[in-house]
């Protein structure tokens, strides 16, 4: 069938061929205020002991208080207990400060089930730092620092690859303030998250171009030590308890998931050990992060879940299964934050404790150059287009299938007999709640639209969804101008996430370049999540938006980019 016949609306839908004419926005986000919480974590290990395995260890990491300048967490009320009881238990300090437990079971018979407990208070307070007083390169450093200069196999800041890169991204700097963040400016514009990555060393970074928050956080360290920034890899937990920001015009909500998690501290003359997450936040970390443990890569901060075992060669199996569950449980919560916005050169959206003195990103982006008017010999009619090309684009990524309830830990590279933990979260958001929610997508040239599928988990319930197509208002999803066929809610036949399409071609709708939205719609009782990742990997930085259900307005930019997938044909002769 001729491809031009498959599209008899064209002519109806022509309000949809419109123009981009709202650029990316791209903001660093400046806050001043302060953040306070309260959580009570509970951390439970589960392993399951089996016939010839002849000795136990678990290994894990006694949380302890810490202050910086930006950051701070108390630590108290911690407990530890062992069903069996551990027939030896050990406590030391490692040569990081770490604080470390280890329990010892011989020949356990039975599965071990252990729990630890503790209440920690974290205190953000975001003021000027004098960040822009302290020199670059800088001055003679205490020997205690000396450790988190040095190359490893994870952080390879001798690479010549490394050495270029920070050179050329600090050699227009005047002080230490403006050398980090054109380091970190350059990671967020060019590493995108993904959750399973098949490297985590930061060449392998640096190549692949994208990474998990252990990937960002070896990446970050490499060409800051290579500048010479004592930087250090925190391991910890983040809660997944969301925090907004308001500004004159719109809302930004962050939000981690609740789980492992890796991010750094680089140590300045004059201020001490500071928090940053190359992921998205620039002197400072929130108080939903509670640090465990710090080394010089994430190869040496592997003692808390660490899980060792010894067995016999008639052992029954190779190795025990081992399920962790987190509980983070908020107590207090207060958040009393303001927010300046500057503009980036890169579609992201970058948070950033206030500094003394302006930086790289204060001096203003440099100015676009003229958008050309269309020549007249690119003017076409779209019924006369022949979309006979397949394509598909959007945020692609995500772990289909996934049973986030029980994943397997994976052996160590090169080590027997040892499990460590993972890195691996469930980025999501509840859907079919209170809130609406709308991602945006953009095409730069016509598109013949068949259908867009969702990263969906159904985990009950019933009904219809449906998806929405939105023309685009001033930045913000406008009327809705098509509705995809509905799709009937099913019980979920595996766990995990799946792709849920919902079909456009019945309308042979034709959009033309410009950003377009599409919200979610639900009738019944559906229980869905949609999958996320963090930070902005293909769409624009406000292009992620919530409302309560029944408001105007869109008001509310979230920092993450949901997964989506939007198939069609382009024409062939363009």
């Amino acid at each position: 069938m001729d491809s031009r016949s498959a599209h008899p609306f064209l002519p109806a839908l022509l309000g949809l061929w419109i123009a981009l004419c709202f650029p990316l926005r791209a903001q660093k986000i400046i806050l001043h205020g302060r953040q306070h919480s309260l959580f009570r974590y509970r951390m439970v290990q589960h392993i399951e002991a089996y016939p010839g395995m002849k000795e136990l260890v678990l290994t894990l990491v006694e949380p302890r208080s810490f202050e910086s300048v930006t950051y701070r967490q108390s630590v108290s009320e911690f407990s530890l207990k062992a069903i069996p009881e551990a027939d030896e238990r050990t406590r030391f300090t490692d040569r990081r400060g770490n604080r470390i437990l280890q329990l010892r079971w011989q020949r356990p018979e039975q599965p071990v089930r252990v729990e630890a407990g503790f209440v920690a208070r974290t205190e953000v307070t975001l003021t000027d730092l004098p960040l822009a007083q302290t020199p670059f390169p800088l001055p003679e450093l205490p020997p205690e620092t000396a450790a988190y200069l040095e190359p490893t196999e994870l952080v390879q800041s001798h690479a010549q690859e490394i050495v270029r890169l920070s050179r050329r991204l600090t050699e227009d700097a005047h002080n230490a303030g403006e050398a980090v963040e054109a380091i970190l400016l350059w990671i967020v514009g060019h590493v995108r998250y993904v959750l399973n990555p098949p490297a985590f060393d930061a060449l392998s970074t640096l190549k692949q171009g994208s990474g998990n928050c252990q990937n960002f956080s070896h990446l970050a360290a490499a060409l800051l030590r290579a500048s010479g920034f004592p930087t250090r890899i925190v391991n910890g937990i983040t809660a997944d308890l969301p925090y907004q920001v308001a500004t004159d015009s719109s809302s930004f909500q962050f939000q981690m998931a609740r789980g492992r998690h890796s991010w750094i501290e680089i140590y300045l003359p004059g201020s001490g050990w500071i928090p940053m997450d190359a992921q998205q936040s620039e002197f400072f970390v929130s108080s939903r992060y509670l640090r465990l443990e710090v080394g010089v890569d994430n190869g040496e901060t592997i003692n808390d879940g660490l899980v060792r075992w010894r067995q016999s060669r008639q052992a029954s199996r190779e190795r025990p299964a081992v399920e962790e569950v987190l509980e983070v449980d908020p107590r207090e919560d207060q958040v009393h934050l303001s927010a300046v916005l500057q503009a980036l050169p890169f579609p992201k959206i970058l948070l950033a404790a206030p500094v003394g003195g302006p930086l790289l990103a204060a001096r203003g982006p440099q100015p676009s150059p003229p958008t050309a008017e269309p020549a007249a010999e690119d003017a076409f009619d779209p019924a006369s287009l022949h979309f006979s090309r397949p394509m598909v684009l959007g945020n692609l990524q995500f772990p289909e299938g996934l049973d986030f309830s029980s994943v397997a830990r994976e052996p160590a590279a090169g080590v027997r007999n040892e499990l460590r933990k993972n890195f691996l979260v469930e980025t999501a958001e509840y859907v079919t709640g209170p809130n609406e929610f709308a991602q945006a997508f953009e095409v730069d040239r016509p598109l013949l639209l068949d259908s867009i599928g969702l990263a969906l988990a159904v985990f009950g319930g019933e009904g219809q969804l449906w998806l929405e197509l939105r023309e685009d208002h001033h930045g913000q999803p406008g009327p809705p101008a098509a509705t995809s066929r509905p799709v009937r809610v099913k019980p979920a036949r595996a766990p995990g996430y799946h792709w849920v399409n919902f079909s456009f071609r019945h309308q042979g709708l034709v959009l033309g370049p410009g950003r377009y939205w599409l919200v979610l719609r639900y009738r019944g009782s559906p229980i869905v999540n949609w999958f996320f990742n963090y930070g902005k990997s293909v769409g624009p930085a406000d292009g992620t938006r919530s409302r309560p259900a029944g408001s105007k307005t869109w008001r509310n930019i979230l920092a993450f980019e949901f997964v989506y997938r939007v198939q069609g044909k382009y024409p062939a002769d363009r």
